[in-house]
């Protein structure tokens, strides 16, 4: 990646930050293992990024709209879920810039849900660093508002946990999530979890714990208004 490439990235995007405060978010830790000279990959800045994405929602929710504390949670949830960080990423053209190992490339790390969310996150990290929050919260909003909307008009994404824990409730009953696998690197696991409800059992997989219960839940779910 030229550092051309970047500035027009930048540009496009109309951002008040330089290359090299932008240039390590790119930085997948598959690059970097396999790179000659020292790096660091991107995974510090995505740290940083995720709890600067889950602010701004979080603030935004609260200043706009006066839902109880589990609807904003759950609006919230979905928000900055991995699927729409994914999307949003793919929206603007991020992946293009990303440094991947040869394997990881090969492999379609490039459309990888995970990465592409971790990426959305290292992102924001480094305009958060170089920026501030204002900044950072801002080309947040920019994003997510629109998705923000969606969801809570009803239009998209459902947060399937709560749909069958209301199912579960209304029979007297509870479902149980386990973590029945856990599997690659610590930077990129793979989770699988298990829900059991009345007899009826669903598994679903994920880059992080409360996503692979969402899929697991959602599984479950159909299955259970289909019959």
């Amino acid at each position: 990646m030229a550092q051309t490439d970047l500035a027009e990235l930048i540009q496009r995007l109309n951002l008040d930050i330089s290359v090299s405060a932008l240039e390590r978010a790119f930085y997948h830790s598959s690059y970097v293992n396999e790179a000659a000279e020292p790096l660091e990959s991107n995974e510090r800045l995505e740290f940083l990024g995720d709890a600067v994405v889950e602010l701004a929602v979080s603030e935004y929710l609260y200043s706009n709209f006066p839902y109880s504390e589990g609807e904003l949670t759950k609006i919230k949830s979905v928000v900055v879920s991995e699927p729409i960080l994914a999307v949003r990423t793919k929206v603007l053209n991020l992946n293009e810039y990303l440094f991947l190992g040869k394997g990881e490339e090969e492999a379609g790390g490039r459309s990888r849900r995970s990465i592409l969310s971790d990426l959305f996150e290292a992102f924001v990290g480094a305009i958060f660093l170089e920026c501030g929050y204002t900044t950072a919260a801002q080309f947040v909003l920019s994003q997510l508002k629109d998705e923000m909307a969606i969801v809570i008009e009803g239009k998209n994404f459902r947060d399937y946990k709560t749909l069958l824990q209301e199912i579960a409730q209304s029979q007297g009953l509870r479902p149980i999530y386990t973590m029945i696998d856990a599997r690659g690197a610590d930077h990129q696991k793979e989770f699988t979890v298990q829900v059991e409800l009345d007899g009826e059992v669903c598994t679903g997989t994920g880059h992080r714990v409360k996503d692979a219960e969402q899929e697991a839940a959602k599984g479950l779910y159909q299955r259970i208004q289909s019959t």
